[in-house]
């Protein structure tokens, strides 16, 4: 788990410098994980509120919640 713990880390950096919304697809490539662990990431952050996700088709973009 400590693995997860560190791309949510990278994840919220990422979507903190990219504010336009990011698939998972995305995210996972920019951290070089599989998207079942960059799933595993996001969806820890938006059961802490961390995260907004916007559903537009069949895609989610992700974003950090502004403070």
């Amino acid at each position: 788990m400590a693995r997860v713990a560190e791309v949510i880390e990278e994840i919220k950096k990422i979507l903190k410098e990219d504010t336009r919304g990011l698939t998972i697809q995305e995210l996972s490539e920019k951290t070089k994980v599989s998207r079942i662990t960059a799933s595993i990431a996001l969806a820890k952050l938006e059961g802490a509120e961390e995260i907004d996700v916007r559903v537009i088709g069949n895609c989610k973009l992700h974003y950090l919640k502004k403070k």
